[in-house]
């Protein structure tokens, strides 16, 4: 091969290389969302506790337990938008989405956690701290009868309870927000925990399969 070839085949690579890797990057600007489930396996989760099963069926997360537990991310977050769909099964079933969450030396999860909620009192999309205060919104129990003032109809209806249901949990400093298939359910401000875990949980009914796919996450 002679220079002038050499040359030529030197510049034409050069180009390949350099629309390939524009064209990634763009690719990447474009969609700035992290893939946290890749379908296939459970690569980058971990099971925490003792008991409880995940695997993955048909591009879903399945978990199945007769104790509470959950299976959480690996990475740490803190400030972000999450974006995850997930399927409550018929009958006694609650679940819910941790998210900047905390773990014990033991394992337990405790921290923000995106409610969803299968029974009749409809409080899908509230904020819960799991293992620690409590209710956050809607508030806690009042004599034996719940405080949902500030929980209007179309959140209560807001939750698709035999269908998947998209969840959208926005976290930006103080700033908590969460959506149930786009309607805004909890838009408030708490600073207790500002970076954890991402977690999804199985509330521990017997026999129950607790369904998730879709779950991404965005960097604020």
């Amino acid at each position: 091969m002679n220079d002038t070839k050499k040359t030529v085949l030197r510049t034409l690579l050069s180009c390949f290389f350099f629309l390939f890797f524009n064209h990634q990057a763009v690719a990447s600007k474009n969609n700035p969302w992290k893939t946290l489930f890749n379908g296939k396996n459970l690569e980058g989760w971990h099971n925490p506790y003792p008991h409880g099963e995940a695997s993955v069926k048909d591009g879903m997360i399945e978990l199945v337990a007769n104790k509470k537990f959950f299976l959480a991310y690996d990475q740490t977050f803190s400030n972000f938008e999450i974006k995850a769909a997930i399927k409550l099964p018929k009958g006694k079933a609650n679940s819910g989405i941790l998210f900047r969450s905390q773990k014990k030396e033991n394992g337990v999860m405790f921290g923000y956690q995106a409610e969803v909620d299968g029974s009749d009192r409809c409080w899908s999309g509230g904020l819960y701290d799991e293992g620690r205060r409590g209710w956050i919104h809607p508030k806690k129990p009042i004599e034996n009868r719940y405080n949902a003032s500030n929980w209007k109809e179309d959140r209560r209806n807001a939750l698709k309870r035999n269908d998947w249901n998209q969840y959208r949990i926005r976290c930006q400093g103080d700033h908590i927000q969460i959506w149930v298939n786009g309607i805004k359910t909890t838009d408030l401000k708490d600073s207790v925990d500002t970076e954890g875990f991402i977690a999804i949980q199985h509330h521990g009914e017997q026999g129950q399969i607790y369904r998730f796919r879709d779950l991404k996450l965005l960097k604020l």
